[in-house]
């Protein structure tokens, strides 16, 4: 007996797509209003960017970028609208939708000192969203139809790993930003301290309170990172092991997520600071770190799927503790002050965004309920 075509996996809607959509319309809000300090009145309508003359000043380096970084919301907006719009449906409520978002961040942006609204940032946004959604339809076969892809996913994966798929994808972009400690993701208490600190007008230092004020040596920074390190590996690994049915190649798996990550961080410091610099993340507390979290994993990656779910959230928890109580890193800060924003100015908003967002992420994805419902 055939069953309907609603009920087929042909026209079931995915999650990951609307997730992905979600998380990534956030990006591009941080992106474009970041660093989010000196609003104001200017005394210029916000929409009146739309009929001022095209700027006489651009790039095809700008150009190139904001037709790039809007391709991909139409490719997830064509996604996550799929089974109940299609084809030329889906199309064109992803333009609409694609040209809001850009123009409500070019209007908002009349308020920020730092930043330009631009009719010719809107026109390139609308076209790297006309691109995304005009090749997003020949691509829903592969990703969302039966496919060799969803084959694997459903061979390899378990049903609840579509949120999985995001958040473990993001792991390795959460490397761009650079990070005190390796894999140090998600240190929100200095940020607070400045808030605060600002609102009362005086400096606030909220991990030298809980920490007591104690300064820590190099030996000690060392020991920090390695807990970190190790604490965010064995998290991460053990998020994606959980997700994974018995007879998926795991060893591979974990290995591709671990050299993707390393690989883009090593990428980036050799762009910033230089190919000489690739490396420099690779301190004797990551050496350490790593190699603590993958002894440990030889270990928990056989056991029970909720084990490993339960010790990703522990390590996790330990790793977010240990990275706000732990004081700047004056090596990091003097590493830190080198890079040049220029016009990495909204890449970096975003990256940084990322990584201060990326545990938190995948804490919400481990305690989703559906986990509790058991195996698919």
């Amino acid at each position: 007996m055939q069953l309907p075509a609603r009920l087929t996996g042909a026209t079931r809607s995915s999650v990951f797509a609307r997730v992905a959509l979600l998380v990534y319309v956030l990006l591009i809000t941080y992106a474009s209003w970041f660093p989010f300090s000196g609003w104001h009145i200017s005394g210029l309508p916000p929409w009146g960017f739309i009929t001022a003359p095209l700027p006489h000043y651009w790039t095809w380096f700008d150009f190139t970028t904001n037709v790039i970084a809007y391709v991909p919301i139409g490719i997830l907006g064509v996604f996550a609208l799929y089974p109940i719009l299609r084809n030329w449906a889906a199309m064109l409520v992803t333009l609409v939708g694609g040209v809001a978002v850009s123009a409500t961040m070019e209007a908002l942006q009349t308020y920020l000192p730092s930043r330009v609204s631009s009719n010719l940032d809107l026109l390139t946004n609308m076209i790297g969203v006309g691109i995304g959604a005009l090749v997003a339809p020949a691509m829903t076969r592969f990703f969302l139809e039966d496919s060799r892809f969803l084959q694997l996913r459903k061979r390899w994966f378990t049903h609840e790993a579509s949120r999985g798929f995001l958040v473990l994808g993001l792991w390795p972009l959460a490397q761009i930003y650079p990070q005190a400690y390796l894999f140090g993701h998600g240190q929100l208490l200095p940020l607070i301290s400045n808030w605060l600190g600002r609102a009362i007008s005086y400096p606030l230092d909220l991990g030298a309170l809980l920490r007591g004020g104690s300064d820590l040596s190099a030996e000690q920074y060392w020991l920090y990172e390695a807990i970190i390190t190790a604490c965010a590996l064995i998290g991460t690994l053990l998020t994606l092991s959980c997700v994974l049915r018995s007879h998926a190649p795991r060893a591979a798996l974990l290995g591709m997520l671990l050299i993707a990550s390393l690989a883009v961080k090593s990428l980036v410091n050799a762009l910033l600071y230089g190919p000489d610099n690739a490396f420099t993340w690779l301190t004797p507390g990551a050496k350490g770190g790593l190699v603590l979290g993958l002894i440990m994993l030889t270990g928990l990656v056989s056991g029970p799927r909720v084990a490993q779910r339960r010790v990703a959230v522990l390590m996790l928890a330990i790793c977010l503790l240990a990275l706000n109580l732990a004081p700047a890193n004056p090596y990091f800060v003097a590493t830190i002050q080198s890079l040049t924003q220029g016009k990495f100015l909204n890449f970096n908003g975003a990256a940084q965004f990322l990584s201060l967002l990326w545990p938190y992420l995948a804490l919400w994805f481990l305690l989703h309920g559906t986990h509790r419902k058991g195996p698919a």
